[in-house]
């Protein structure tokens, strides 16, 4: 096949299906996520059965794939469209967060998740990972000016990345962080200056500041008044104090006490030396059967379902499942995972150069940026560059909201690439055609189709 025929058959594939570069990264990881998740459910079996975990998570796979399917046929800026993937979804991830803080079930030591029906949880961080996304991309489409991000839109941009990262911090610092990351990725692709987006990580950073002096002298004066109702029984033998729950109930009260968790995890890791000459305990086991995986793993891998950590390592079907990958294909397989993500944030940018309007830009890189960062975080927790915290793969991990998140992602993007694809087509004018007003901002980083990689 000529050159010629390749360049017509890439375009004939992405105006009816959407990037084909995107579509292989999505069905390699399915496959990946297939064999490395039964891999890795040696502690689910025992409880579950041989097939229950594989069969739960090819239902959640294939209700991602519906998803991605159903979503790359739409066209991204119908007015409907936008309005249920941005301000709709942006009141359903609010009050989901809200009420997990107060209400939600206490997984790992945090506040993660709401029960939804029995056997259905949702976990609203993912929600919000994918919703910073729609909202930023909305703001900064809104605020071009001069190929630059106003003040105002700045300023808005700073309020939704702070209300989300402070509704968020209670599960985890990775998430808040992820958050930070994501703004900053679609900052530049959004024409802001490094002057304003040097200001903005300023205003984060001393907001997480503030946050993080506030929750530590809460969560010591908490303690001093557990002290207390300690010392009092101590010397009151005869007397029982039952605590209860805000329910009314005389169950176990769960202390939220993530920054003394931080502090620790943190502490852990900056003093951390070789973990050969540790013994293992309950708190790194997650930490010391992970690093021995890796190690068992060596170059090329033990081979697909002969792990010899996933029975003893904590959370090897979800946080730490990274760790099952490289000991099963070795670090060759590892680096093959890795180069997969990092594939998809580059033929993002590949898309985004030839988008007309910032819109669609900030759409598909913000996803891309959101994959790629998450998979980032977990592998560096995984391999001991950042302190222990939850982060699942994404795609390959355990978990239905996560799942149905990264694959909503996927079909933006495909539906975004499908309809720049489709410049020109007489059949497909969706690009040239005004959507919301504000929304037609142009890209300043478009360069000319003839100059892009295929």
């Amino acid at each position: 096949m000529s050159p010629s025929e390749k360049t017509k058959k890439y375009t004939e594939i992405s105006q009816k299906y959407g990037d084909p570069w995107i579509w292989g990264i999505y069905i390699m990881l399915l496959i990946i996520s297939i064999i490395e998740s039964y891999s890795a459910s040696s502690r689910e079996i025992a409880s579950q059965g041989i097939y229950m975990p594989i069969i739960k998570q090819c239902i959640f796979l294939s209700m991602g794939a519906a998803c991605v399917v159903l979503l790359q046929r739409i066209d991204y800026n119908k007015p409907r469209f936008l309005y249920a993937m941005i301000p709709g979804l942006a009141v359903l991830t609010v009050i989901s967060l809200i009420y997990v803080m107060f209400f939600g079930e206490v997984i790992n030591g945090a506040r993660r998740s709401m029960t939804l029906l029995p056997g259905v949880t949702l976990q609203p961080a993912e929600l919000a990972k994918l919703s910073i996304v729609t909202m930023l991309s909305y703001i900064f489409a809104k605020s071009q000016k001069n190929q630059d991000i106003s003040t105002n839109g700045l300023v808005a941009a700073a309020f939704v990345v702070a209300l989300y990262g402070g509704l968020m911090i209670r599960s985890g610092l990775t998430n808040t962080l992820l958050l930070i990351a994501i703004s900053g990725s679609m900052l530049l692709i959004g024409g802001a200056s490094f002057k304003k987006i040097g200001i903005l990580m300023v205003f984060f950073g001393i907001m997480f500041g503030f946050f993080f002096i506030i929750k530590s002298h809460n969560d010591r004066k908490d303690e001093m008044f557990k002290d207390s109702q300690r010392e009092m029984m101590a010397t009151a033998p005869t007397v029982n104090i039952v605590e209860e729950n805000p329910s009314g109930d005389s169950k176990q009260v769960v202390v939220d006490r993530r920054s003394g968790t931080w502090k620790n995890r943190l502490r852990e890791w900056w003093h951390s030396d070789s973990l050969v000459y540790r013994p293992i305990t309950a708190k790194n086991q997650q930490e010391m059967f992970s690093r021995m995986a890796q190690a068992n793993g060596g170059l090329v891998g033990v081979g697909v379902g002969k792990s010899r950590e996933c029975s003893r390592l904590p959370l090897a079907f979800s946080d730490y499942i990274y760790s099952i990958i490289v000991e099963e294909l070795g670090f060759a397989g590892g680096i093959f995972v890795l180069l997969l993500y990092l594939s998809l944030l580059g033929r993002a940018a590949m898309i985004v150069r030839r988008s007309k309007r910032v819109l669609p830009s900030l759409l598909v890189i913000g996803m891309a940026s959101f994959i790629t960062f998450q998979a980032l975080f977990h592998m560096a927790i995984n391999v001991g560059v950042f302190p222990v915290s939850g982060q699942p793969l994404p795609l390959v991990s355990k978990g239905g909201t996560s799942i149905i998140v990264i694959s909503v992602a996927f079909g933006v993007m495909l539906s975004v690439s499908r309809t720049i694809a489709n410049y020109g087509n007489k059949k497909n004018k969706a690009e040239e055609t005004p959507v919301i007003e504000g929304l037609d901002a142009e890209n300043p980083t478009e360069i000319p189709v003839k100059n892009v990689w295929k």
